[in-house]
């Protein structure tokens, strides 16, 4: 396996000689052509055995990464000190590969080209006979032999570089990947729970509201054509209320629907005012304190924390086995910071199919952060913070 992976790296240092022109035209569009060098040099050094990341997503095209790289600023603290060191070192190459590999190969074949009439010469080796032109062969395997290790070295010279300058970051980049990846994948359950939640809130609701209302019109239209007496009339009557219940009562429910999807309030009147109007419809009694100015806090940002106070108290008037729970809000130009209280029976999990778990990683969409403390017996704490602008 080791000496695989010499043989490879000799490789790569021979090819990066031969190219070694076209890197030094590269130069002339170096802002384009360093992302592209670094992560070649990234999946050299993984042929070569090291273990390296590569920074190009599967799912984007050359072009595609290279212009996304070109608008960050890891362009110029990763990939360029990688395309610098890329040039010189196949400078070194080129000159090491050119004079090591021609000098061995001629003094290999010295006798044979001797043999027609050709003193082949070396540096300031000339062969002047036979027997010095094969001497000279073992010498050509041993140059064969040390230009080889010389690549070697400047392969690991190459190594060396490339960490030198991803150290700081890789470790980082393959937190965030595994991170972002476990989100993506809450995210995804998350929206899918939300999309059943509302399509059963439809269908055990408002649908079945309507039904009701469609059978009561159809005997209304029924009663009313062959209505001739009193009774016939109240009948009608009857019926036409409780019709209008029942539309009533899917108007009701289609606008609790709609308001858990995004409240009108949040949109209209800001954080603070959406969640003093969920604090109302509780069936909690809910003290509920706010300080600060809302008017600074994104979309994104404003939603995501409702809907963790929405979570909150549902859960709490599900799980907690008390009547009240408290809500402090804090609200700066920077930031956001919700907390929401029982004195329940605690013992609460942001991963115990509460919800909280896709609000979490909803937080962690705008760079925020849910926290859960719930020792048992001890009540339950959920604690949101978040920028007021999301960090992407």
């Amino acid at each position: 396996m080791a000496q695989i992976r010499v043989v490879r790296r000799v490789l790569t240092e021979s090819l990066a000689a031969m190219t070694f022109p076209i890197l030094l035209l590269s130069i002339l569009i170096a802002p384009v052509s360093a992302p592209v060098v670094a992560e070649i040099d990234r999946s050299r050094a993984r042929w070569c055995g090291v273990k390296t990341m590569p920074l190009r997503p599967s799912t984007h095209s050359w072009a595609q990464w290279v212009v996304l790289q070109m608008r960050s600023r890891s362009i110029w603290r990763t990939d360029f000190p990688i395309f610098v060191a890329a040039v010189l070192l196949s400078v070194l190459s080129l000159v090491v590969t050119f004079f090591g590999f021609i000098g061995a190969v001629v003094l290999v074949f010295s006798p044979v080209f001797w043999l027609f009439g050709i003193a082949a010469q070396v540096g300031p080796f000339t062969p002047k006979s036979v027997q010095e032109t094969l001497l000279a062969m073992p010498a050509g395997v041993t140059l064969g032999a040390v230009t080889a290790s010389v690549l070697t070295g400047v392969s690991l010279l190459r190594d060396l570089v490339l960490r030198t300058f991803s150290r700081s970051r890789d470790p980082d980049l393959l937190a965030k990947l595994e991170e972002l990846r476990t989100s993506r994948a809450s995210l995804t359950a998350a929206f899918e729970f939300e999309r059943q939640r509302i399509e059963r809130d439809l269908h055990d609701g408002a649908q079945q509201e309507l039904v009701a209302v469609a059978m009561r019109l159809g005997m209304l239209e029924a009663t009313a054509t062959a209505a001739a007496t009193a009774t016939d009339q109240e009948r009608i009557v009857q019926l036409a209320r409780q019709a209008q219940a029942h539309a009533e009562r899917a108007l009701e429910r289609l606008r609790d629907t709609v308001r858990d999807i995004h409240p009108r309030e949040l949109s209209d009147l800001g954080l603070i005012a959406a969640v003093r109007e969920l604090a109302v419809r509780s069936p909690l009694r809910v003290e509920l304190t706010s300080t600060g100015d809302d008017t600074q806090l994104s979309s994104p940002t404003a939603t995501a924390v409702y809907f963790t106070v929405s979570e909150a108290l549902t859960n709490i008037a599900k799980h907690a086995g008390v009547g009240s729970a408290r809500i402090d809000m804090q609200c700066a130009a920077t930031d956001v910071r919700v907390r929401v209280h029982d004195d329940g029976l605690g013992g609460a999990r942001i991963d115990a199919g509460s919800g909280l778990a896709g609000l979490r990683e909803r937080m962690r969409s705008v760079g925020g952060n849910l926290e859960i403390l719930s020792p048992a017996g001890g009540g339950t704490e959920v604690v949101a913070s978040a920028p007021s602008q999301p960090t992407w």
